[in-house]
């Protein structure tokens, strides 16, 4: 088992976003994270990959405990964090904003041959690899920020609502990008307002409800719930 999260437990203030949420992923699998707005989705991101601390609860990866290790170490022992929003340094070029992700790093040939890799997955980058990041499409972002987030070299990585405020052909972009990557072998945790993409493209799921999981399966499993198809699926 390569993450396992243990009855976490998350507050802000007084209120408390996550409520004994507990869930694994396998090495090299594709788990979705759905629920409404407001579940705890991407407070459960957050809280894995460091940038929001736990009140209790324990976080396994790789069979260690991290639920204290700061954020930057997380990073360094093989987790990835690709927020909500597209964030890229749009005032640099493409290559730049490649390298940035390999700043945890010090093997620089390596680092070279992995951005020959990046280019591999996302050709397109290649070609846009001395423009202004800014200037991409939000397609050409999303494999921005993905590409930037591989050159860490994670074992996992957390994908926060990659398809958000896109439009259905770059939606169908962004599934070809996260199969690119489960492909490469790297697991994903995958949050998604689209709860029909992220199953889609998973193989096991949890159904989050105000800070706690409801439902969990496989994906062909958790398709044949009647009430889940007519809450997050509208069928």
């Amino acid at each position: 088992m390569l993450l396992e999260i243990r009855d976490l437990r998350v507050h802000y203030g007084k209120a408390e976003a996550l409520k004994g949420v507990s869930l694994t992923v396998n090495e090299g699998e594709v788990v979705a994270l759905i629920g409404a707005n407001g579940a705890g989705k991407t407070t459960t991101l957050r809280t894995i990959s460091g940038l929001k601390m736990p009140t209790s609860g324990e976080i396994w990866f790789k069979g260690m405990r991290i639920d204290k290790v700061p954020a930057h170490e997380r990073t360094r022992i093989g987790i990835a964090h690709i927020p909500e929003g597209r964030k890229i340094f749009s005032a640099l070029t493409v290559q730049k904003n490649i390298e940035i992700g390999a700043y945890v790093r010090r093997d620089k040939r390596e680092i070279i041959n992995d951005i020959e890799k990046m280019y591999k997955i996302f050709p397109i980058l290649k070609e846009r690899r001395g423009q202004m990041a800014g200037t991409l499409s939000g397609g050409e972002q999303q494999m921005l920020t993905t590409a930037r987030g591989l050159m860490s070299m994670p074992r996992l990585l957390l994908m926060d609502e990659p398809s958000l405020g896109l439009s259905p052909l770059l939606v169908r972009e962004v599934a070809n990008i996260i199969r690119a990557v489960s492909q490469s072998g790297t697991s994903i945790l995958l949050v998604e307002q689209n709860a029909l993409l992220a199953l889609q493209l998973a193989s096991r799921a949890y159904v989050m409800e105000v800070g706690s999981v409801v439902l969990e399966g496989e994906v062909q499993e958790l398709l044949s719930d009647e009430g889940l198809k007519e809450a997050y699926l509208g069928f």
